[in-house]
């Protein structure tokens, strides 16, 4: 739970939706998060509302049901949008926790995809500091948990991002351990072309 300045106690999940709507809100523009439209505590179980853009699969069916992987133009162009949601989230002091194709809703009506980040029910507020209980999926552990027992918001939000990218391009599951042990390999077709580096999210 989470107590607000007026005292009022709120799930987790609701306190990082009204603070994501406040920030949408006043900066104006396309959010990439998704929108809490109403929310309800009725007999100690939690209702949350939500905006759902129409047509839209989350992006793991949209992987799956594409024939063949997805081409890399299509790809970095829906990188681009959740490296932007992860800056946004970061600028606001929140830590998703559990990025993923699942929780990515990808709008099918256009040529350009959009897509829209959901499901906060793992977040918390990002407080800058190591954090040792690992709350997300387990097969998509970042490195420095696996091996020191502790990992920070920042740069676990950027592996994240790589294990959809992996997702995306490979049409195959990402489990860190096998890559780790180089049973998972990135695949000799992508191209080898260099860009100029975006923004770096752990530092932005």
């Amino acid at each position: 739970m989470f107590q607000d300045e007026n005292g009022r106690q709120l799930a987790m999940e609701v306190a990082i939706m009204l603070k994501l709507n406040a920030v949408a809100t006043s900066s104006g523009g396309q959010s990439p998060i998704v929108s809490l439209l109403d929310w309800y505590d009725v007999d100690q179980e939690l209702i949350i509302v939500m905006e759902r853009p129409m047509p839209s699969d989350n992006l793991f069916d949209y992987i799956s049901d594409h024939k063949g992987p997805i081409k890399e133009s299509k790809a970095k162009l829906i990188l681009k949008q959740l490296v932007e949601a992860g800056i946004y989230l970061q600028d606001a002091s929140i830590f998703h926790s559990d990025i993923k194709p699942e929780n990515i809703l990808i709008e099918t009506s256009s040529e350009v995809p959009r897509v829209v980040l959901i499901d906060f029910g793992l977040s918390c507020f990002d407080k800058r500091k190591k954090l040792e209980i690992f709350r997300g999926t387990t097969d998509h552990i970042p490195p420095e948990f696996d091996r020191n027992g502790s990992y920070s918001a920042g740069p676990t939000t950027v592996w994240q991002l790589g294990v959809v990218l992996f997702e995306i391009l490979h049409k195959k599951m990402f489990k860190t351990p096998s890559f780790l042990m180089n049973k998972l390999k990135i695949g000799k077709r992508l191209s080898k072309s260099k860009t100029n580096r975006g923004p770096n999210i752990s530092q932005h």
